[in-house]
């Protein structure tokens, strides 16, 4: 959809990749607050920002267990959202 990888869960995006960066869903509450940590931006491809979504910089996931916890961030949300 953006050029890049979409992982689905539920008919909803969660997780995706692109040629530079990472992007989670992780609802609006939640993206603010990731705002604050290092290598975390706001998706924008367009020029204006998709509520919710963050991109994170490949070297904030390098281990194993930061890519889990940024997949489950991306998890709990959808799990919030009626199927499709």
């Amino acid at each position: 959809m953006f050029g890049g990888l979409t992982f689905m869960v539920s008919g909803h995006m969660c997780c995706g990749v692109s040629k530079t960066d990472v992007m989670f869903r992780v609802g609006e509450e939640a993206a603010n607050a990731a705002l604050e940590e290092l290598g975390v931006r706001p998706m924008d491809i367009t020029g204006r920002p998709l509520k919710g979504m963050v991109f994170v910089d490949p070297m904030a996931i390098r281990d194993d267990e930061a890519l889990q916890s940024w997949v489950a961030r991306g998890l709990e949300f959808v799990q919030t959202l009626p199927p499709r």
